[in-house]
């Protein structure tokens, strides 16, 4: 059967597009189909447009530094609407850029939304049908709201760059990373940040004393962030809403955000009809290859609900074109991903957290927390803390964890050595770049605590 394209992709997201344009760069003919824009969570509404929101963030701390380093500075008043536009402009220029470079390499696109009829054939909003020989889907995740009442009133991830405002006060419902780093950005651009978190200690599934200091840091940076505590409905109050919570209050807030989970975007894509099996929470089930049970039909990114982080989306496109279309099969390799998350301070990690490696084999911890050079000088309290998982055993490096201005830049050099299998003996015999907080990881001499 002749096709009309050798690989359809379905989402113009980091993963989709990378995945289109080297297929069609190797000579393929390659389409895309994208109802959104181009560029997707991470470019649109997500990385990009979030990490500009903590520079901004960061400079009313900076500006009260340059005065105790001896400069005469005064913090004004954020504007919004100012930083805004040029935010939006920022993510235009982005956009033009992907849109660029799919047709400098020869991909098709289609900006409409599109879904499966059957294993080889795609349908276009308009009702128009293409053929082809993969089909490879990459539509990413999308936020989740919960159901209580009222939830519809609240704003996600995805609305909070487009408010026509800053508001006085706002309530972050949520513990993992999205929920943390909005309420250190918002904190950090002057809004009175309540957060609410329904377990004992947020960012769960990372090591204990790095997500312990981050939440300790939060709250001493004027963050109100009550533990054990959820939201159970919300109503409008005048120009904001009041809050019925668990813990017997009732608050009332101008802005409320859920950052309580995200789930596939696998709705009505006509998967049921191609035979596509789905798993937990709507996710497409694929094997290490990001392969369906339909051989025809790949998938990638937040859609698998995988490792759901865009360099990981990156990756899993690459490796796709590489194992289909340049006939090198390849699995994905999920195993050491380095992360940041930017709250403030910043946290940095690869590998296994202490309590994981506990539960693995026997470990030695060398840990150690610290008032960096820059903000003691300024009189400030911020702590630091360097940390490394090593194997009694093998005395290998299981992980590597950094609290500290910077952690995100540190962790993806730190990366590389863990992902290497470096020992901490290759680390002790690196010479120290002196005065850095980083030379801690390579001075770190006695374990405070072996099991």
């Amino acid at each position: 059967m002749a096709f009309d394209y050798d690989l359809f992709v379905i989402g113009g997201g980091s993963g989709g597009v990378r995945a289109a344009r080297v297929a069609a760069q190797n000579g393929d003919r390659v389409a895309l189909a994208e109802e959104s824009r181009y560029g997707g969570t991470c470019v649109i509404r997500g990385c990009v447009p979030k990490k500009l929101m903590v520079f901004a963030s960061e400079f009313r701390g900076a500006m009260t530094d340059a005065q105790a380093y001896g400069w005469s500075v005064e913090a004004g008043g954020f504007d919004w609407p100012a930083f805004r536009a040029k935010l939006h402009a920022e993510l235009d220029r982005l956009e033009s850029a992907y849109r660029g470079n799919l047709h400098k390499a020869g991909v098709e696109t289609f900006d409409t939304r599109a879904r499966l009829v059957d294993p080889h054939t795609v349908e276009l909003a308009d009702g128009t049908r293409v053929s082809a020989s993969t089909v490879l889907i990459a539509t990413g995740g999308w936020p989740v709201k919960p159901d209580l009442p009222g939830a519809d009133h609240a704003i996600t991830s995805n609305e909070i760059f487009h408010l026509d405002r800053l508001p006085k006060s706002m309530l972050i419902v949520g513990g993992g990373y999205i929920a943390c780093e909005f309420a250190c950005i918002l904190n950090g651009l002057g809004v009175e940040v309540t957060q609410f978190y329904r377990g004992d200690r947020i960012l769960r599934g990372f090591d204990d004393e790095a997500r312990g200091l981050v939440s300790d840091e939060m709250i001493r940076s004027g963050i109100d962030l009550r533990l054990n505590t959820n939201i159970e409905a919300m109503e409008p109050d005048g120009d904001g809403y009041t809050v019925t919570a668990t813990d017997g209050t009732a608050p009332r807030f101008d802005e409320v955000m859920l950052a309580t989970g995200r789930a596939p975007n696998t709705a009505d894509m006509g998967l049921d009809a191609a035979g596509v099996t789905l798993g937990r929470n709507g996710a497409i089930v694929v094997d290490e290859y990001s392969q369906t049970n339909v051989p025809s039909i790949f998938a990638i990114g937040d859609v698998t609900d995988r490792v759901n982080l865009t360099p990981v989306a990156i990756r899993e496109g690459m490796v796709f074109v590489e194992t289909v279309f340049k006939g090198n099969p390849t699995p994905v390799d999920h195993d050491l991903i380095p992360t940041a998350i930017f709250t403030q301070p910043e946290m940095g990690t690869v590998g296994l957290g202490e309590e994981d490696a506990r539960a693995q084999e026997p470990v030695d911890v060398y840990s150690t927390a610290f008032k960096p050079m820059h903000g003691a000088f300024a009189g400030r309290p911020d702590r630091a803390l360097m940390k490394l998982i090593v194997s009694r055993a093998t005395r290998r490096v299981l992980g590597c964890h950094i609290v500290a201005p910077g952690a995100g830049e540190m962790i993806q050099l730190a990366g590389i050595a863990v992902k290497m299998g470096a020992t901490k003996e290759d680390f002790d015999r690196t010479v120290a770049v002196h005065p850095t907080m980083s030379e801690e990881l390579v001075t770190l001499k006695t374990p405070v605590e072996s099991a």
